[in-house]
């Protein structure tokens, strides 16, 4: 059975986090407490807890405002989870290749042997090969990027539950796609497993990726560890009001959102017509993993012709990653890739 206290870092518990005034008073007044000039428009600190933010989410997720964490992008989720629960030197994450490069980085930073377990070729956990690890006390985290990057698919709901009822550790799921197939959250697994948290983002469907605002959705005691740990003032004052406008504006994101699905069927059906690409994997994200005969040399010439892809040759045998753009950028894109002759 998952026991939170077993998981976290002894030092983390005893920490005593950083308090300010602002804590402990709510509302307007003369404020001489934090030594900020008293001139300007940007002059005070930001609202620590992004309590509005956090207000407008929770209605529309339908998730108490105590169960979500604002980060400054999803990667301080991430870091995070590494300094509260993984002890230097000693502990170790897991996650499953391919995947999100970020989680290789923060587990190098932090000193956490990070274990990888290979996808099949259908992109999906092979749940035998996870087994052993499961009971291995040394493991405290275990990432799940769903849909997944670069592949662009959905990891089965059915492992990420079993995973969630066996593992005594941290679960995170990795959500920044999952707003181009909203039906498939984890979100509502919250309130049945204790260990679990998703991460979400306002980087891609809301284009809000400049403003580095991430949200990590768990328990209210996951969210209080989360919010003893991070720098007091993380997400600042303008990056809060733009996630805020964008929650507002949900026409606006609404109609980008089925242009982009809509270009991403188009592209990817075009794409197959090619005689350089041999395969378009279905996805469930803003981007398309394509096979091509040699993406080394195609990533090279699309750059000379001064479009920007993702070589994931490192990653799954010649394959590129391709975002979708606006339709003029795909239609540009498409004439590029005609003209390379191989």
């Amino acid at each position: 059975m998952f026991k939170l206290k077993s998981v976290i870092r002894e030092n983390i518990a005893k920490l005593t986090p950083y308090s300010s005034a602002r804590d402990e008073f709510n509302g307007k007044g003369i404020f001489l407490d934090a030594n900020e000039n008293p001139f300007g428009e940007l002059n005070r600190y930001p609202d620590p807890y992004q309590t509005t933010l956090k207000k407008k989410l929770s209605k529309l997720k339908g998730i108490s405002a105590e169960k979500i964490f604002i980060g400054n992008g999803s990667d301080e989720v991430i870091d995070l989870a590494f300094r509260i629960f993984c002890t230097p030197g000693n502990d170790k994450a897991l996650t499953f290749s391919p995947t999100y490069g970020m989680y290789d980085v923060s587990a190098a930073i932090n000193d956490i042997e990070l274990l990888k377990i290979p996808l099949t070729s259908y992109f999906q956990i092979d749940e035998k090969l996870l087994k052993p690890f499961l009971k291995d006390l040394s493991l405290k985290i275990i990432f799940i990027c769903s849909p997944n990057n670069p592949s662009g698919n959905l990891l089965k709901r059915s492992t990420i539950e079993n995973i969630l009822a066996n593992f005594n550790g941290i679960v995170i799921v990795d959500e920044a796609y999952i707003d181009f197939c909203k039906d498939d959250t984890c979100l509502n697994l919250l309130a049945n497993y204790p260990n679990l948290i998703v991460c979400q983002t306002f980087s891609k469907a809301y284009g809000l990726a400049a403003a580095r605002v991430g949200i990590g959705y768990a328990s209210e005691e996951i969210v209080q560890l989360f919010n003893k740990v991070k720098p007091p003032y993380n997400v600042s004052e303008l990056n809060q009001k733009a996630a805020i406008e964008a929650l507002d504006n949900s026409e606006a994101y609404e109609e980008n959102l089925n242009i982009i699905l809509s270009e991403r069927k188009k592209l990817a059906t075009a794409l197959e017509e090619l005689k350089i690409v041999l395969k378009v994997y279905p996805s469930n994200a803003n981007f398309l993993l394509v096979e091509t005969i040699n993406a080394d040399v195609i990533y090279k010439d699309l750059v000379s012709q001064k479009i920007i892809t993702r070589n994931r040759n490192n990653l799954v045998n010649n394959c590129i990653r391709i975002s979708v753009g606006t339709p003029s950028e795909n239609k540009k894109l498409l004439q590029a890739l005609k003209n390379i002759n191989l």
